[in-house]
């Protein structure tokens, strides 16, 4: 009776050890990419149906940034604006990322456009009257 059993333990024991079968073994490779957004401020210079110029200070030629439909627009409180405000001449930062050798943009924050007034220009005018008097000598 003790036959039997040790080959049912021996037959138990060589079940869990590797007999030269490849085991399947799960791995799970995560693969992150981290983006980060770079902003640039400045003029919008042109707007076009996919493209904005941006005119800064910090480059000599406008730079083009492509959007898409899921750039954001928003004004300095964060609060959306439609795309129809953006308009050449009109101060703007712009978030971005890299694609490629192209700028995707993908918040553009729209600022209030700063006036300077020009100053009070104060017109004086004089009047001057002068009377003769002739005399009968």
């Amino acid at each position: 009776m003790k036959n039997p059993i040790r080959n049912l333990g021996g037959a138990a024991l060589l079940g869990f050890l590797p007999l030269g079968i490849p085991i399947a073994q799960a791995q799970t490779t995560v693969e992150t990419a981290t983006t980060s957004a770079t902003t640039t401020a400045g003029t919008v210079s042109e707007f076009s149906p996919d493209t904005i110029m941006i005119r800064s200070e910090a480059t000599a030629p406008p730079v083009a940034y492509r959007y898409t439909k899921s750039t954001t627009y928003v004004d300095e409180t964060g609060a959306p604006v439609s795309i129809e405000t953006v308009r050449s001449g009109l101060p703007v930062t712009v978030y971005y990322t890299r694609d490629g050798d192209g700028l995707v943009a993908s918040r553009v924050v729209v600022r209030k456009a700063v006036t300077t007034a020009a100053p009070a220009v104060e017109e004086t005018h004089r009047t001057t009257t002068t009377t003769t008097e002739k005399s009968d000598d």
